[in-house]
């Protein structure tokens, strides 16, 4: 310490001179600054990735709890009838009864896991497609009447409006899909025996689907969310309207990979709300937009 110390009197004032500057260095402050700034804009993305994973990881949670309650609703009630047509000697009217309720729980069942088959293959980039050439009203009153009479929709309950026709290239399927979670998600979050009205025409180079509904309506926020996956909408009056939130993100993807567009309008809350799907018109297609589609293989 004492032979520092006599080195340091010595040569302390020279050497301190030569080391310490009394002029600032504006570009280590720059440095320095831009640098902290870089930290903190890295923790900045971490945080708002780590905030969309807990928000997925719930958004899961949600989803296999959604679907596992809807798995076993169906099996349980199939389960039920058959025990009961297997103990007891029932009529033959209540028999047909049981069975055409079966039926239709096992076309739910069919249903979700045609839902969860067609999310799967959209994530790995293998949808299932077989496009041809088709006219667009046709297929639409076609579907919709198969849904109507699945679901014992009654006509008033549903009008079908079309002011003139176009061919398009679709896959039949698939547009089916299409129609029916927009059929069955105006009917979800509407009143009872609310009417749905579907509109049909061709404008410019598309040809338009609007289905309109009376029900909740949706307010801004939700109108830019309600294509994502797992997102849900959800209504104090209606609290048990069954869903996996994975059918308005299947429509997208179908719609998008139909080189087609899907836009939600709704006044808000109250004011029910409007799904139109525009898809071009095959007359308006050109040939580097229709060689893949009609060259498209079925895949899976």
């Amino acid at each position: 310490y004492v032979s520092n110390w006599i080195i340091l009197k010595k040569v302390g004032t020279k050497f301190s001179i030569e080391i310490i500057s009394r002029r600032i260095n504006f570009f280590v402050i720059i440095g320095g600054i831009g640098l902290l700034l870089l930290i903190l804009g890295g923790m900045y993305v971490i945080f708002i990735y780590l905030a969309k994973q807990v928000d997925i990881a719930k958004s899961y949670d949600n989803f296999i709890a959604s679907v596992t309650h809807e798995l076993k609703s169906p099996l349980a009630s199939i389960q039920l009838y058959l025990e009961t047509l297997s103990k007891r000697a029932i009529p033959e009217n209540r028999k047909k009864e049981f069975i055409d309720l079966m039926l239709k729980d096992t076309e739910r069942l069919k249903d979700y896991i045609d839902t969860i088959l067609e999310v799967s293959r959209i994530e790995q980039r293998r949808p299932v497609f077989n496009f041809a050439v088709m006219d667009g009203v046709k297929t639409v009153r076609s579907i919709i009447a198969d849904f109507s009479r699945r679901k014992n929709i009654y006509h008033r309950n549903l009008k079908v409006y079309s002011d003139n026709s176009g061919n398009i290239v679709a896959d039949r399927d698939s547009l089916a899909i299409v129609i029916r979670n927009l059929l069955d998600n105006a009917y979800k979050y509407s009143n009872p025996n609310s009417q749905v009205d579907v509109h049909m025409y061709c404008k410019k180079n598309s040809f338009i689907i609007d289905v309109k509904d009376r029900g909740i309506g949706i307010n801004p926020l939700d109108q830019k969310n309600i294509f994502n996956k797992f997102y849900r909408l959800r209504d104090p009056k209606k609290p048990h309207v069954t869903g996996s939130g994975l059918g308005l993100y299947i429509v997208r993807e179908i719609v998008k990979h139909h080189k087609g567009k899907i836009v939600v309008l709704s006044k808000g809350l109250g004011n029910g709300s409007t799904f139109r799907i525009a898809l071009p018109l095959y007359s308006g297609l050109n040939k580097e937009l229709l060689k893949p589609l009609l060259n498209a293989k079925r895949a899976g």
